[in-house]
């Protein structure tokens, strides 16, 4: 369900250039900053349809404005889905028991230490970084070690015994990971010419 707010108005070309002209303004706009926005997207839409309706052969400027058009209508896709996104996991937060929204505050906070990274990316490169760098290698060490757990978490469950996780159980998560190739073997390098 649209937001009441965000929707637009649909504005004819000749109102909009009657109000323009007369000073009228239609009865469906409203004073607004996000109207104005809309207003000049609008017409940026309305003149690339009314080049390409009337043929016009100049493809160099029809082409410019379809890919200003193309990347707006992406960015309000996005947005759409960014909005649909929060409101999903809203909605799930507030269903979660206090010890459901314990774990994942602790998951939220949780972090490998960028410096730690950082070493640990330039020791086996041999060069600097960048901190874009190290934000994302932490956020995928984050990931991985979440898949670990999970799978540990599994194989405690299918032995019949309970949480806390022991060191066993890692171990067993890592192996079957490896089996199904979600690890990648470094013992063993392929050889890919003989």
């Amino acid at each position: 369900m649209a937001d009441p707010a965000r929707i637009k108005p649909e504005v004819k070309p000749e109102e909009h250039l009657k109000s323009e002209d007369t000073g009228d303004v239609p009865a469906t706009a409203k004073p607004t900053d996000v109207n104005k926005e809309s207003s000049s997207k609008d017409q940026a839409k309305e003149e690339g349809n009314a080049d390409m309706a009337a043929g016009e052969d100049d493809e160099e400027g029809s082409a410019s404005k379809r890919l200003k058009v193309e990347p707006e209508k992406k960015k309000e896709r996005r947005q759409k889905v960014d909005e649909d996104e929060i409101q999903k996991m809203q909605v799930l937060v507030s269903s979660f028991s206090e010890e459901q929204l314990n774990r994942y505050e602790m998951y939220r906070r949780s972090a490998f230490p960028k410096a730690a990274i950082k070493r640990l990316i330039q020791s086996i490169t041999g060069s600097s970084v960048s901190q874009n760098v190290v934000i994302a290698m932490s956020g995928i060490s984050k990931v991985f070690a979440g898949e670990i757990v999970e799978e540990a978490l599994d194989v405690c469950e299918k032995w019949g015994e309970t949480p806390p996780l022991q060191p066993k159980h890692m171990r067993e998560a890592v192996r079957r990971l490896k089996s199904r190739a979600q690890i990648p073997n470094t013992k063993y390098k392929q050889i890919l010419f003989h």
